[in-house]
């Protein structure tokens, strides 16, 4: 079953690799969505995928998928799997 979220990660995650990193993830994974910055320092996600692929992705993403990171935290929302379509992309 697809599911879809949305993820505002906080901490040291601009300017160290951290959306490029997620899409290589994501890619891995079969997942869909995006990935941007936010004007206050987060970065925004988009995802969608089948369950266990999403749970992974979240995972890594919770994670950081790069190593110069750091997430502090992350907000987690629902949304429907269909608004996050197409291959993964960073803006």
């Amino acid at each position: 079953m697809r599911r879809g979220v949305s993820l505002t990660v906080h901490g040291r995650v601009q300017g160290v690799g951290f959306r490029w990193m997620t899409k290589m993830v994501a890619d891995q994974l079969n997942i869909v969505g995006l990935a941007t910055n936010n004007d206050d320092g987060s970065v925004y996600i988009e995802a969608s995928g089948e369950e266990n692929n999403l749970q992974e992705f979240i995972a890594a993403v919770k994670a950081s998928p790069t190593p110069s990171g750091h997430v502090e935290r992350v907000e987690e929302n629902e949304i429907s799997a269909e608004s996050a379509l197409g291959k993964f992309r960073v803006s």
